[in-house]
């Protein structure tokens, strides 16, 4: 399959706004894409779009060749997209290991009287999920902090919990909306290779990003959005030298 994520003439408007206008592009199995534009250009509006937060007012979106139009979210997880949010969402009030412990939730087939009477399969379910929890938060860095509260992690870790709830969804798309949003030098740099390894383990991914250097060294394809409507697309050496881009979005100074 060439394509993983079809998005087709998208067009979403809150009353009298249009958020997203006529929108196209595609996303191929194992690249990381980046979605980028000024503020107020459309990007979260469009993945919320693909996420099913929001539904399409006109166009198609599909996922392995099937339409997630009119579909709801819960369905578009158990497909196989997961995604964070430009704003963290954890459960602050308890531990990293059961925050990512929520993300199986979509995996696991144990029905409420399996649990209540602690059945075999239950049983095995949960110290499964367990085991896949403590790996993801392996994974990302934070193995040795499984027990500690989320609210007491730094915003860097607490990002990367969020990345690891994902993961445990067993994504083949990963969305990410503004990662390295709040992060430190450092800590970016830790986020560029953790989403090269996602991407080694056979995750497509696709993300949001104001930190240009980011972008231009983590992905390898890029649309650009202005207004809500796409204004170039292309790999990372074509839309730094786009003077369309230049004049919207990056600004002449700075390239």
């Amino acid at each position: 399959m060439s394509t993983l994520l079809e998005v087709r003439n998208v067009t979403k408007s809150f009353g009298g706004l249009t958020a997203v206008k006529d929108v196209s592009f595609d996303v191929a199995p194992g690249s990381i894409v980046g979605l980028i534009g000024p503020n107020g250009a459309g990007k979260t509006t469009t993945f919320n779009l693909i996420t099913g937060n929001y539904r399409v007012d006109r166009g198609t979106i599909r996922f392995e060749g099937r339409s997630l139009v009119g579909m709801r979210t819960h369905r578009i997880v158990s497909l196989g997209i997961a995604r964070t949010f430009q704003n963290i969402r954890l459960f602050q009030q308890v531990s990293a290991v059961e925050n990512v412990l929520a993300g199986r939730h979509c995996r696991t087939r144990a029905g409420l009287l399996a649990a209540m009477l602690r059945l075999p399969g239950q049983v095995r379910e949960e110290r499964e999920a367990v085991e896949r929890a403590m790996s993801e938060l392996a994974f990302v860095g934070l193995r040795d902090r499984e027990m500690e509260l989320a609210k007491n992690l730094s915003y860097g870790s607490q990002r990367r919990l969020e990345i690891a709830r994902a993961l445990a969804t067993e994504p083949k798309l990963l969305i990410l909306d503004e990662p390295a949003g709040g992060m430190n030098e450092q800590e970016t740099d830790q986020l560029v290779e953790l989403i090269q390894k996602i991407q080694r383990r056979g995750i497509t991914l696709l993300l949001i990003e104001h930190d240009m250097s980011l972008v231009m060294r983590a992905c390898e394809h890029i649309v650009v959005l202005e207004y809500g409507e796409k204004i170039a697309e292309g790999p990372p050496s074509a839309i730094q030298n786009d003077p369309k881009v230049i004049e919207a979005y990056l600004g002449t100074e700075e390239v």
